[in-house]
């Protein structure tokens, strides 16, 4: 009897160590896992905190001076490529409306996530208020999905020069050029507004850190609590659908194009045509990688980090990129430069 008390004695303190860390493997589990035991037990969200690119302040501070060089950058290099398509008379047709379009993109694209980031680089954490987190994600997918349709529409605008170069101008005429761009944007806000619609009718009440420097589409569904299959197979489909769309236009024009200067006598018309379409085809493999690679894989831990690196690519470099690419290797562009 003796023995029985103390071996209960002895496995007291165990068994409440076991108990309290079975507790804390639970409170773990529920903030990697954005699930709540009950929902109407825990509080709502009204604030996450971003955890930024990287927690190593070393790190951090290296990294601070170059992204903010790149913005500084993205924003000359854009705005000055807008400045100079409506100062110069010669750069008023449809390849440079909708350059000036893909410059204004770029631009939003950067000043939406990269000031934060920068501040991120500065502090231990960043907080967002929820209302804030709706509306850098509906700006995020906004522009990302109009960059897609816009490609496209360059694309499109490609093949009408080359394939078609007497009636280019009828065309792509300036209505059309205009009514493109606004079916661009409406499309765009109306993915938008119904992906970001689906993730924040969600409810969130238990863990408020997102594993990002700015509110991503799975990132922050992560932090549901609820059942999120229906969302993230909306999100999957919506983002495929986009990209094979978008990518099958692209594919077709080129197809044509490649068909048509393939049929050119002259290897000057050929050389000449095959430089309108080397930026374009530039721009697009690098975006389009980019967003492929990040919105197309299935999720796990270890490719939501690889994520938010591919992410930087797609949301600080390119867009940096983009007007450094359509200048020099553009004729036009470098000939409207030297005239001013």
């Amino acid at each position: 009897m003796k023995r029985a008390f103390a071996g209960k004695m002895h496995q007291t303190p165990r068994a409440t160590w076991g108990a309290a860390r079975r507790s804390e493997d639970l409170a773990l589990f529920q903030s990697y896992s954005g699930t709540c035991p009950t929902v109407e037990n825990c509080t709502p969200v009204t604030r996450f905190l971003l955890l930024g690119l990287t927690e190593q302040a070393r790190l951090k501070g290296i990294l601070f001076v170059p992204f903010l060089f790149v913005y500084l950058v993205t924003l000359t290099g854009n705005l000055a490529m807008i400045t100079l398509i409506h100062t110069d008379p010669q750069l008023h047709t449809p390849m440079y409306f909708f350059l000036n379009v893909l410059s204004f993109i770029d631009s939003s694209f950067s000043t939406v996530n990269t000031p934060r980031l920068l501040e991120s680089f500065l502090t231990s954490g960043q907080s967002i208020f929820f209302a804030g987190c709706v509306v850098q994600m509906a700006l995020m997918t906004l522009n990302g999905t109009a960059k897609c349709l816009l490609l496209a529409t360059m694309a499109y605008d490609r093949f009408a020069a080359i394939c078609h170069p007497l009636l280019y101008h009828t065309i792509m005429s300036q209505s059309l050029c205009v009514q493109l761009v606004a079916a661009t944007y409406t499309a765009s806000a109306a993915i938008s507004a119904l992906l970001t619609g689906y993730i924040f009718k969600l409810p969130y009440c238990g863990p408020n850190i997102i594993n990002h420097y700015f509110c991503d589409l799975p990132t922050v569904l992560q932090l549901a609590c609820a059942d999120t299959a229906e969302v993230e197979f909306i999100i999957f489909s919506s983002s495929a659908t986009i990209i094979l769309f978008t990518i099958t236009i692209i594919l077709v024009s080129y197809a044509y194009m490649l068909v048509t200067i393939c049929r050119m006598h002259s290897l000057k018309a050929q050389s000449k045509a095959l430089s309108t379409c080397a930026s374009h085809l530039t721009v697009i493999c690098l975006f389009y990688g980019t967003i492929t690679f990040t919105y197309t894989q299935p999720r796990s831990p270890s490719s939501m980090e690889q994520n938010k690196v591919v992410s930087v690519f797609y949301t600080v470099v390119i867009p940096m990129l983009d007007p450094l690419i359509y200048s020099l290797r553009n004729k036009d562009v470098k000939a409207a430069l030297k005239r001013r």
